[in-house]
């Protein structure tokens, strides 16, 4: 089995602690996460062991459910979600990291985000093949999550636009 990490950073025009409020919120996911349609079931604020499901797009015109369980929280830094529902893709772990940056005049308030994916994908060749495929699209989809959290929050406080 093949296994890959996947990782994007962006600078969220937001502190720290305003950032992790958003994703912290599991119910709000299908309003800044790309490939997320709608949120099925969740818990309101994410919780260590709590669960929460998604209907997904994926690649093309292919949808999904999915169920995610948080396995890592450290607020305001770090959280670490467990996926299932991906198929080829295994062992998906999702893995958002947060730390304080400069903002766009150079002062502080910004929040560097990196967003990883971690993932397992068999069939031999061609499961390199599919991720080949498959790459790309997430990168796009994590860079646009991201852009999309950064208008989400400036939209909802009116002090952190530029």
């Amino acid at each position: 089995m093949n296994t890959y990490t996947v990782t994007e950073t962006a600078v969220i025009g937001a502190p720290v602690e305003r950032v992790w409020e958003v994703i912290s919120r599991t119910d709000r996911y299908a309003e800044w996460v790309a490939g997320a349609i709608e949120v099925t079931e969740h818990h309101g604020v994410a919780a260590l062991g709590k669960t929460y499901a998604e209907r997904n797009r994926t690649v093309g015109p292919l949808r999904t459910t999915s169920v995610w369980t948080v396995k890592e929280l450290d607020p305001p830094r770090r959280r670490v979600d467990t996926g299932t529902g991906f198929a080829p893709l295994q062992q998906v772990t999702s893995i958002f990291e947060l730390r304080p940056a400069a903002g766009p005049d150079g002062g502080p308030g910004a929040t560097e985000m990196t967003y990883q994916v971690e993932y397992a994908i068999g069939l031999g060749p061609i499961g390199i093949l599919i991720n080949g495929f498959q790459e790309p699209g997430m990168r796009a989809g994590m860079r646009t999550s991201m852009a999309n959290l950064d208008r989400l929050i400036r939209s909802e406080d009116s002090s952190l636009t530029r």
